[in-house]
Order: structure tokens, then sequence, then C-alpha cells
């Protein structure tokens, strides 16, 4: 816009660019009222330091307001570049749509095993109370996972890759999410009391396991796998392993052998005690997990059979790790018989998991 008055040329520039401002936008996603918001900030200091009370509510109920607006375009982040209500630059709309479907590990840990329906959503001030973070966040993240989860549940090719071309979001939360989902999708066991220890990052690290090594993309790639189904055909075919109980002592030996000059006695002796119920239990494991209840009691299948008798029995985090890898070595090494060659293949393939869900829920 140019105007002239008493010949001075004025420019005047008007824009109706949406100012993001990060530290009010925080406290909404998190689920602060707008006067516990205007209150925090005024106790902040810093530039709010000077400012009178009054315009400081001003300013945060304007913002409020525009984030309550802008929120059902965040449903569906695609959307937040198509609108034309707001002019918003890249930057802000990756700060606005990541911090709207940030997860806490702790709120994440509740959702696990909930049914995702209107029913759970009710009971989320207990999640709020549990983990102290508050009903409003709660909520959303419990919204936020219910619609990823409708949206991809279905959809063929890479979890994480789907969630991340959906919603646009950055690779390690599109990861969370997909750990979340898979959980879900596959109906695992996690709420049973005897689980309670067990955080996030230890069903997380199980969840990437599981879908590298157990499902369909494992041997196959491309779109028409999916990542939250089972390979029901290794799950089948690992009831060979129970072969491997009649070399129960051969393996015993060899294990033996290498672990003897790196335990301590005590370790040791406790090994050469327990060590067909350690054996015959991770054999037994592999071989019922072709039926759906047992393959989703997995966790506790795992809890109950070892974790407990290793913690009762003292046992460190590194005594866990260095028997599991000489185990799974030692089989490796085992001369099978020409015609039980895919053995190996099977049992390399099912320890890769194991070993990792073990290392991961153990904790002395």
């Amino acid at each position: 816009m140019h105007a002239m008055f008493a010949d001075v040329n004025v420019d005047v520039f008007i824009s109706n660019y949406t100012i993001i401002d990060p530290e009010i936008y925080q406290l909404w996603v998190e689920g602060y009222t707008f006067v516990e918001a205007v209150t925090l900030l005024k106790q902040k200091g810093g530039i709010f330091a000077d400012v009178p009370p009054e315009l400081i509510a001003s300013d945060v109920q304007d913002h409020y307001r525009t984030y309550a607006m802008l929120e059902k375009f965040l449903h569906s982040p695609p959307k937040l570049s198509e609108q034309p209500t707001f002019q918003i630059c890249p930057q802000d709309r990756s700060l606005l749509i990541e911090s709207y479907y940030s997860l806490d590990d702790t709120v994440a840990r509740e959702l696990f095993g909930k049914k995702l329906n209107a029913r759970s959503r009710k009971d989320l001030d207990e999640v709020a109370d549990k983990t102290g973070v508050r009903l409003k966040s709660c909520r959303r993240q419990f919204d936020n996972v219910k619609r990823i989860y409708k949206a991809v549940e279905e959809t063929q090719g890479n979890l994480a890759c789907n969630i991340r071309q959906q919603f646009i979001l950055p690779e390690e939360l599109a990861q969370k999410y997909a750990a979340v989902v898979f959980i879900a999708c596959l109906r695992f066991e996690t709420t049973k009391r005897k689980l309670q220890y067990l955080n996030f990052k230890d069903f997380y690290e199980c969840a990437q396991a599981l879908m590298t090594f157990w499902t369909y993309t494992y041997q196959h790639s491309g779109a028409d796998y999916l990542d939250t189904e089972m390979d029901k055909e290794f799950l089948l075919d690992l009831r060979e392993i129970r072969y491997l109980l009649d070399k129960e002592k051969e393996i015993k030996h060899l294990v033996s052998l290498r672990l003897k000059p790196t335990l301590l006695e005590r370790a040791y002796q406790e090994v050469e005690n327990n060590f067909r119920s350690y054996y015959r239990a991770i054999i037994m494991i592999a071989c019922s997990l072709h039926r759906t209840r047992e393959l989703r009691l997995l966790f506790v299948e795992m809890t109950e059979r070892l974790i407990e008798p290793w913690k009762q029995n003292g046992w460190t985090r590194d005594q866990v790790q260095m028997f599991m890898q000489c185990m799974t070595q030692c089989v490796l090494d085992l001369e099978v018989p020409r015609d039980n060659q895919d053995i190996r293949c099977l049992w390399d393939r099912y320890m890769q998991v194991i070993n990792v869900c073990l290392f991961r829920m153990y904790h002395p």
C-alpha cells in the first residue's frame, strides 16, 4: 500500500502471517489452562518481568484461541499446509505438528494394553494421576495414538514410514508411534502386575526387534507386506526347534566350556545346576508361538520362566547377556544333520528377538 501525505512517502505492508510462540504453544500442548499459562509466564520473568499481567493475559488468550482453531488441521497434518486461513512458515508448521504429536514415555507405557475406545478415554484421569501428566495432555496423546492406529493399522508397507508420511512426523517420533501401534495390533499382554516394572523403552526395543525379525517384512520387501502381521509360516516352523531338546547334553557341554573361563565360580555353578530349566524354557516358548494366545503372552512367559528365576539366583545383566549369546552361538555351532539345516536359520531368527527382549526386560 502506497500513500502520500504532505509530500511524505509511507510504505505500509499488511500481512496475516500467523505468529507461533513456542513457549506459549508448549504450555497449550501440555494442557495448561489459559489462567495457569499466564501465571507461569509471569513467574518465569525474563521478557515478561515488566509486562503488566493484563497484557500477558491478552497475548496468551490470543495465542490459545489461534491454537484451538488450528487443532482441527493438526488432526490431519498435511492439511496444515493446504489450508488458506493461516499463513504459517514451514519451520513453524513442523514445530506445531511435532509438539502436538509429542508422546510422553510414561503416558505411552500406560496406554499399552488399553483398548482405544471411549471407556479407556474416560479412565485417563488414572493415567494422569500415575504419571503426573495433565489430564488434557493425556487425552491429546490418547487421541493421537487412536488416530494414528486407525490410519495405519491395515496400510501396507513399513509401519513407521506410513506414520511418517501420513502425519509428517520426524523419524524418531514415528518409530515411537509404530511401537505403540504394533503392540496394540498384536494385542501383546503388557498390563499384568509382574510386567509393571517394564518401562516404555523396554517395550519399544522389544517391539522393534519383533517387527524386524518375526513379521513378513523379514524375508519380503515392498508395499504388499505389513510389519504389523506376524510371519505365520515362521512361527509354525519354529516347532521344529523341538529337535534341539535331544541335543541338551551337547549344548550344555559347549556352553560350559565357553562360560567357565569368564564367570565367577558361584555364577558358573548356578548355570550348571539350572541349565536344563533355562534351555528347555527357551525352546518350549518357541514351540508354542504359533498359537495366538501364547504369542500374546510372550512377555509373561519370558518373565515367569527365565527372568524371575534369574533374579532369584542373583544374576547380573551382563551375566544374562553372556549366557544368552553363548547359548545362541553354541546351537549355531552344533553339527546338525543335513536334513535339519534349516533349524540353524530358525534358531538364529528366533534368538535375534529373544536376546533383545530378555536383555531389555532384565532389571536386576
